[in-house]
C-alpha cells in the first residue's frame, strides 16, 4: 500500500459544508495517521515520517481539525492584528480551503499584557491571527506524536494525557518513602518561552523548516510598531507548548545517574510541569555541585538559564510549593501535600470580592455563580485533606453574612438567617434560596459547600505510557472508563440531596 493510498479519509474532497461535517470519523481518522507516523518514528525512518506529516497537514480532514481546534478554544473570540474572528461557517469552510503551505506568510502577532499571579510586574502574550493559529495546528497535529515519544517520562506539561495532579502523585512516589530524599531544587527557567534559541529549534524540532521559520521570526506589534522576533516561541501561540516540551526533552537524563547504585545512594529524581520544574536529592552539596552544573549546561544549549531569584535549595522538613500544591514531609515520616497558602489567599479574596461587587445579584444568580467557582477550586484540590476546605466554608459564611446584613440593613437578624439560612442533612447553616422550575413548582437552591468534595486520591498515568502507541490502546481505554466511573461516582456523592439546578433554563426566582 502507498503512503497516498494509506490517507484514506483524509484525502476527501473539499466539497462539503462545515455544518455537515461529522467530527468523530474526522478525528479518528487523523488519530490513525498520526499513529502510523509515530510507529515510523520508532522505526527511526526520517524521510517517511517527513512524508507521512506532509501528507497530514495537507489532507481536508488535518485541515478541518485544525480550524475545529482553534474555533473551540478559549481564544476563539480573540482576534489578532487583523481584527478578525470566524463567526460562521461559511468564514470556517473558506478558511479550510485557504490553509495551504505555498504562497503562505505569517502574520506579526498582537502584544498584551497580563498581570502575573505573584502581582509583580507582568508576563506578555503575544496572539497570533485565527488563520496562524490554524496553520500552527496543523503541523501540531504532525509533532504530537514526537512530543510524547521524546519528552521526558516524568515531565507532564502540555502532555495530551497528563496533567498536574500525576506530577504532584509523581513528587509523592519520589519523596514519601522512609529513606527517601531529603532535600529539593526548585527550579525556574527565567523567561523559558521567550528565550529559547531559534536555531536549535529549527535545527532539531522534526516539521516542515521553512513553516517554522515563518512562525519564528513573524515578529510582533506593539504600540504601531513591528518588533522583530530574534529568539523564543511566543506565549499564545498554538504551537509553543509543544515547542517547549521538545526543547527541555533530555533534562532528566541529563541528571539521572548512570547506575543503579548511584540512583539509590543520590536519590536524585526529577518531576517537571512545562517549565516548572523540581530535582530531589540525598542532599543540599549534591544539588549546589552536581544537579545545578548540569542543570546550567543543559539549558545552555538551548538557550536558557535559571532564574537565580526563584531556583532555592529546601529541606523537605520545611516543605515547598510546586504546581498551587505545598509537599511538606512532617515528623511521623508522612508526606502531606495541601493547597498551597498563597493559592488559597488568592481564592478566597476572588470569592470575597464577588460577593461585595454582587451585591445587586438575585440571590439565585449568586448562588450558581459561588457553586461554579467553588466547584472548580476544590475538585481540582481534592487529592489533598479536607481540613483546607473546612476552613474555605468558614470564610466564605462570614462574607456570606456580611452581604446579608449589608443587603438588608433594616431587617433584624432574626429575619435574615431564617430568610437566607436552613437546615440540611445535620448541617444547620446552609445557605439558600427558593426558585420556580418551567412548571411553576417551587424549589430549593443550596449552596454547595467545600467540604461537600470527597478526598480522591489520583491515579498517576504509567510514565512511559504513550497515547500513539497500541502496546498502550487497552490501558488507556481503561482509565477512561475509571475516570467517567469516579466522576459518576463524585457527582452522586456530592450532590445527593443539592438541587444544583442549571442556571437561567426557565427558572425563576421566588420572592
Amino acid at each position: 500500500m502507498t503512503a497516498t493510498q494509506s490517507t484514506g479519509a483524509l484525502s476527501t474532497k473539499a466539497d462539503k459544508s462545515w455544518s455537515t461535517l461529522n467530527w468523530d470519523p474526522i478525528k479518528a481518522s487523523v488519530f490513525r495517521f498520526q499513529v502510523r507516523i509515530a510507529k515510523v518514528e520508532r522505526e527511526g525512518r526520517k524521510g517517511k515520517v517527513k512524508a507521512l506529516q506532509r501528507l497530514l497537514t495537507t489532507s481536508f480532514y488535518g485541515k478541518c481539525l485544525a480550524v475545529k481546534r482553534v474555533t473551540s478554544s478559549a481564544g476563539a473570540k480573540t482576534p489578532g492584528i487583523d481584527n478578525v474572528t470566524w463567526n460562521t461557517d461559511l468564514q470556517k469552510m473558506q478558511t479550510v480551503k485557504s490553509l495551504k503551505r505555498k504562497g503562505y506568510k505569517a502574520q506579526p502577532l498582537r502584544r498584551i499584557y497580563i498581570s502575573k499571579k505573584s502581582g509583580k510586574g507582568q508576563r506578555p502574550l503575544s496572539i497570533p491571527t485565527l488563520k496562524c493559529r490554524a496553520m500552527q495546528a496543523l503541523p501540531l497535529f504532525a509533532i504530537e506524536l514526537i512530543v510524547e515519544k521524546r519528552a521526558d517520562p516524568n515531565a507532564y506539561g502540555f502532555r495530551i494525557k497528563g496533567s498536574t495532579h500525576d506530577a504532584i502523585e509523581q513528587c509523592l512516589n519520589a519523596l514519601g518513602r522512609a529513606k527517601s530524599a531529603t532535600f529539593v531544587l526548585e527550579g525556574d527557567i527565567q523567561d523559558c518561552f521567550g528565550q529559547i534559541n531559534h536555531d536549535w529549534l529549527l535545527a532539531n524540532i522534526s516539521m516542515d523548516k521553512q513553516i517554522l521559520r515563518k512562525f519564528l521570526k513573524a515578529g510582533f506589534m506593539e504600540n504601531g510598531h513591528l518588533n522583530p522576533t530574534t529568539k523564543g516561541t511566543p506565549q499564545g501561540s498554538v504551537i509553543s507548548p509543544a515547542l517547549t516540551v521538545l526543547t527541555l526533552a533530555g533534562l532528566e537524563n541529563k541528571l539521572s545517574p548512570t547506575s543503579d547504585y548511584q540512583r539509590k545512594a543520590k536519590k536524585i529524581n526529577i518531576v517537571s510541569f512545562a517549565d516548572d520544574f523540581i530535582v530531589t536529592a540525598a542532599s543540599a552539596e549534591l544539588l549546589q555541585n552536581e544537579v545545578m552544573s548540569k542543570l546550567a549546561e543543559f539549558l545552555k544549549t538551548v538557550g536558557l538559564e535559571l532564574s537565580t531569584e526563584k531556583t532555592k535549595i529546601t529541606p523537605i522538613g520545611k516543605g515547598f510549593d510546586f504546581l498551587g500544591f505545598t509537599i511538606r514531609k512532617y515528623k511521623n515520616g508522612k508526606v502531606l501535600t495541601k493547597p498551597s497558602k498563597t493559592n488559597i489567599k488568592r481564592f478566597l479574596k476572588e470569592i470575597k470580592i464577588f460577593i461585595r461587587k454582587g451585591a445587586a445579584l438575585p440571590t439565585d444568580r449568586l448562588i450558581h455563580a459561588l457553586n461554579e467557582k467553588i466547584m472548580g477550586w476544590t475538585i481540582y484540590y481534592r487529592i489533598v485533606s479536607s481540613k483546607v476546605f473546612t476552613q474555605i466554608d468558614h470564610e466564605l459564611f462570614q462574607a456570606l453574612k456580611r452581604w446579608a446584613l449589608k443587603t438588608h440593613s433594616r431587617k433584624g437578624i432574626k429575619w435574615i438567617i431564617k430568610h437566607y439560612w436552613k437546615s440540611h442533612k445535620g448541617d444547620n447553616w446552609r445557605f439558600y434560596c427558593l426558585i420556580k422550575d418551567k412548571e411553576g413548582k417551587k424549589q430549593t437552591l443550596f449552596l454547595k459547600r467545600a467540604i461537600d468534595t470527597k478526598i480522591r486520591r489520583h491515579i498517576k498515568i504509567v510514565a512511559k505510557s504513550n497515547p500513539f502507541d497500541p502496546f498502550y490502546k487497552d490501558y488507556f481505554a481503561k482509565r477512561e472508563l475509571e475516570k467517567q466511573r469516579r466522576r459518576k461516582l463524585s457527582y452522586d456523592t456530592e450532590l445527593t440531596g443539592l438541587k444544583i439546578i442549571q442556571p437561567y433554563e426557565g427558572l425563576s426566582r421566588v420572592p
